[in-house]
């Protein structure tokens, strides 16, 4: 079967993967007496607890917590790893907020502020709208734009491109724009959602611990406002993914709590679709204490993320963040989506990321076959898969072009 759909929901998980994840599983005694209960919870599907995970954070072998979440990850898709053709565009880097590490926020007079226009967004779509089927917008908090700039320029996208899905929004732009414009968030949701917004990225979790966001990116939402956000989102049927910010001053402690929070909203709601993690990049941000991240501790993220986060459908290897060589690695240690052509992306090159942003669909899916992997196109939502072929269309990339500096009127 070359084509298939699934529903926003499940988003492609076969549907007997517990049972078959234990198929997958040598007996309990096989493993050392540390894991064992926590491979008996992964049998019954079960929530781990804040201990557990800590336990798996802790245990000294990584290949052996990256094969219990490789063998989880195998239980779900089998060797499908999925990846979309997608673009990033970044309507503002003009922010009210100076979080200490984001390295793309402008104050307005920057030289190199800038925000886009609605034609200005549009023409930068417009050079890939025959190969892409989302656009991935995220940006400051600009200090003059409410909902009417927002619904104008979803409105005309959609209006334009009504192919392309529309995933936009951190948690706190929702919550700036909602305050902006005098409405509640989930107010707020509905109407953008009439304008044209699909779905949420996620953006924004950092660490669910106000102790932590205080320091790292005070004056953002609050741990409690992105998990409100989030349900809003669910609750009028818009899907979202989540995120970790993560290796900036946290402890182990608070990641584990982190992933808790997250799955159980989802326990709540079942509206996650997808989790990314990411760790903290310290070029050219504010940020000196930060503890920063070896690959091997990336490694270790995904995987237990992937045994604590049991309800939440994919994992993606974030290679704007962590770079292509890393996310095939993480392919093997849980991770099954491999994210998108992206085409453009500022943020996290901003801040040091030196990822490719010229492959084809065929030069990025050669490190999903690389990794023993079938690679299988997606949509945006996870309701349509594809699988690819060598010889697909549209296989050549177009450079986009770069914005002039300054800040468009």
């Amino acid at each position: 079967m070359k084509s298939w759909a699934s529903d926003a929901q499940t988003c492609g998980l076969n549907p007997d993967w517990i049972q078959r994840l234990d198929d997958l599983l040598e007996p309990t005694y096989f493993y050392d007496l540390e894991l064992q209960d926590i491979v008996d919870s992964m049998r019954n599907g079960s929530n781990l607890t804040v201990e557990q995970g800590i336990k798996l954070w802790n245990y000294p072998d990584i290949n052996m917590i990256g094969h219990l979440a490789f063998l989880s990850k195998q239980a779900r898709y089998g060797d499908q790893v999925f990846f979309n053709s997608n673009l990033h565009v970044n309507q503002t880097n003009i922010c009210t907020l100076a979080c200490k590490f984001c390295a793309f926020r402008r104050g307005k007079r920057a030289k190199d502020a800038y925000a886009l226009t609605i034609s200005e967004y549009l023409s930068r779509i417009e050079p890939f709208e025959g190969r892409i089927d989302e656009v991935h917008t995220v940006g400051g908090l600009h200090p003059e734009w409410d909902v009417e700039y927002y619904e104008e320029l979803f409105s005309a996208s959609k209006k334009l491109y009504p192919h392309i899905h529309i995933k936009s929004l951190s948690a706190v732009e929702v919550k700036h724009i909602a305050e902006m414009s005098g409405l509640s968030t989930r107010e707020l949701l509905k109407r953008l959602q009439s304008a044209g917004l699909d779905s949420l990225p996620g953006g924004g979790a950092e660490i669910l611990d106000d102790a932590v966001r205080n320091v790292i990116c005070y004056g953002k939402e609050s741990s409690d406002e992105y998990i409100t956000i989030h349900r809003d989102a669910h609750s009028i049927g818009m899907p979202t993914n989540c995120t970790m910010l993560f290796a900036t001053i946290e402890t182990v402690q608070q990641r584990i709590e982190h992933l808790c929070k997250l799955r159980d909203l989802q326990n709540e709601t079942n509206g996650f679709q997808c989790f990314v993690p990411y760790p903290y990049l310290p070029d050219n941000s504010r940020l000196p204490e930060a503890q920063l991240a070896s690959g091997s501790e990336v490694l270790r993220v995904i995987a237990v993320s992937r045994l604590i986060l049991h309800n939440i459908p994919h994992i993606k290897a974030y290679r704007m963040n962590i770079g292509d060589k890393l996310s095939e690695l993480a392919l093997h240690f849980g991770a099954d989506d491999f994210d998108g052509t992206v085409g453009h992306e500022e943020i996290m090159h901003e801040a040091g990321s030196n990822t490719n942003l010229s492959y084809s669909k065929k030069q990025l899916t050669r490190f999903i076959t690389d990794a023993k992997g079938l690679p299988v196109q997606r949509n945006s939502i996870y309701t349509k898969f594809r699988r690819f072929d060598d010889d697909d269309g549209h296989s050549k990339f177009i450079s986009l072009p770069v914005l002039s500096t300054g800040v468009s009127k």
